[in-house]
């Protein structure tokens, strides 16, 4: 009986394929080379010839990622929502999701993982024309928190409480933009470890107010807090 010969691209199950590996390289030096050209030309400065000519592809490749310059833009921040994300959906199904939410985001340790996001967020406050970017890059934070909610409130009586829903995800969305400008008012343009974790620690206490529905703050808020000896 013939021995069957896997695929030169097959994989074990679980494990991504060869092709899918050559697209995620592909995805991440779009993404790469869009935030050098943007630290090095400036906003609106660049094209999406531009973009492809420095990660190496044809002008083709990149519309099979990205629909425009924003797109790529806004994609550069993905990548620490979609770190929380998976965090999250590893969290208990029974947890309340906005306690879920603050240890998603205590998981992810290293102040590294926030840097995406801390970058595309300080250049975007200097160009009005990045403003379509962080619309775009908050959008894509919306519909995954819909998602998720949507999942984990699938037993529940609120899965068919469109409102809900929408209601949560937006207030989780307004909660981290509120996180981010305290954060850029505090350190504007330092993306040191020290402020970025100081960025995380936000986000995790914004997701607390949100929880506890504002309640008063205490006198010396976490963040700010001097460490005890």
């Amino acid at each position: 009986m013939p021995i069957s010969t896997p695929a030169p691209d097959a994989a074990p199950e679980g494990t991504p394929t060869r092709r899918e590996l050559n697209k995620a390289a592909t995805h991440t030096a779009i993404i790469d080379a869009a935030l050098g050209l943007l630290r090095t030309s400036g906003p609106g400065n660049f094209t999406v010839e531009d973009i492809a000519a420095e990660a190496g592809i044809s002008r083709r490749t990149f519309f099979n990622y990205f629909a425009s310059t924003d797109a790529a833009l806004a994609a550069i921040s993905h990548s620490f929502l979609d770190s929380a994300i998976q965090q999250l959906r590893l969290r208990p199904t029974d947890e309340p999701i906005l306690q879920s939410a603050q240890a998603a985001l205590m998981a992810l340790a290293d102040p590294r993982t926030v840097a995406p996001l801390a970058e595309m967020f300080a250049l975007t406050q200097q160009s009005p024309l990045m403003a379509h970017t962080e619309l775009d890059a908050w959008e894509y934070c919306r519909e995954q928190i819909f998602a998720v909610a949507r999942e984990r409130l699938s037993a529940s009586p609120a899965a068919s409480d469109e409102l809900y829903i929408r209601a949560l995800s937006g207030s989780v969305i307004s909660c981290g933009k509120a996180a981010m400008e305290a954060w850029f008012g505090r350190r504007g343009q330092d993306l040191s470890p020290d402020s970025l974790a100081e960025l995380r620690l936000l986000l995790v206490e914004a997701m607390a107010l949100l929880g506890s529905g504002f309640a008063t703050p205490a006198t010396t808020h976490p963040s700010t807090a001097t460490p005890s000896s």
